[in-house]
């Protein structure tokens, strides 16, 4: 299977019998080690995957969580902040592995932070969620007050199909990650243990990507959005194996 290989501000992405993703340090800017299957698919319509898909991996990191700085992964994906092949930002889909360091503040339960190893979906772009749109202004407002918040966001995330659950497993020792993306929902599976099943499941299409950056994202229920990059001072690894990709019904 060929995948393209992302490099960005010193990001190495390194094949022997294993993929090596490499992050030196990195004292200003964007840095990126990546591997994926949608560099050349000429926009996102064209990309691979829709549901009916199994991913299956083994993957270690270093150092772990709390001092691996910025957002790595693994999983199906569609890019929609940009990609040097698609530049026009999209909104989000997505059922994956995904990690993510202070100060990242990403739209999961109320008052909990949207911080650390877990599995996750969401698919800003069903049409459940296209039609929150025009109620957006109230919903941010309603969710500046910590009592309505506990009732007008859960409905909000379940119409952008956001399901999520934290990871307990070490991130610097080798685990089995397993997905099945279907119509009917997702499984996340680690070591052969189910960690997350939800109904919720991205229509696609999507790419699938695997990643190491220095990126940072706040996006709360409480209308807080920022980005940018951290400052790393230590090179930082993803390695994974056994990688697996088909088509399952």
């Amino acid at each position: 299977m060929e995948f393209r290989r992302l490099e960005l501000n010193g990001g190495r992405v390194i094949r022997t019998n294993t993929w090596q993703l490499l992050l030196p340090p990195t004292a200003a800017g964007y840095a990126d080690a990546q591997i994926d299957d949608y560099g050349e698919a000429g926009g996102r319509e064209q990309y691979p995957w829709r549901p009916g898909m199994y991913l299956s991996l083994r993957a270690r990191f270093a150092p772990g969580e709390g001092r691996l700085l910025g957002t790595a992964g693994f999983g199906f994906w569609n890019a929609p902040f940009g990609d040097p092949t698609v530049k026009r930002p999209a909104l989000p889909q997505a059922a994956w592995f995904f990690y993510a360091s202070p100060p990242s503040d990403l739209p999961f339960p109320p008052d909990e932070p949207g911080v650390g190893w877990f599995a996750a979906t969401i698919d800003a772009a069903a049409p459940r969620a296209l039609a929150t749109v025009p109620f957006a202004p109230a919903v941010l407002l309603l969710n500046q007050l910590r009592r309505l918040r506990s009732l007008v966001w859960p409905p909000v995330r379940r119409a952008l199909g956001i399901s999520h659950a934290s990871l307990p497993q070490k991130m610097t020792a080798w685990h089995q990650y397993e997905l099945r993306w279907l119509a009917r929902g997702c499984t996340f599976l680690v070591d052969g243990e189910v960690v997350l099943s939800s109904t919720y499941s991205p229509r696609g299409p999507l790419g699938f990507v695997c990643w190491l950056d220095n990126q940072y994202m706040v996006a709360t229920p409480r209308g807080r959005l920022r980005w940018g990059t951290l400052k790393t001072t230590v090179t930082q690894q993803l390695e994974i194996t056994d990688l697996e990709l088909r088509p399952v019904y």
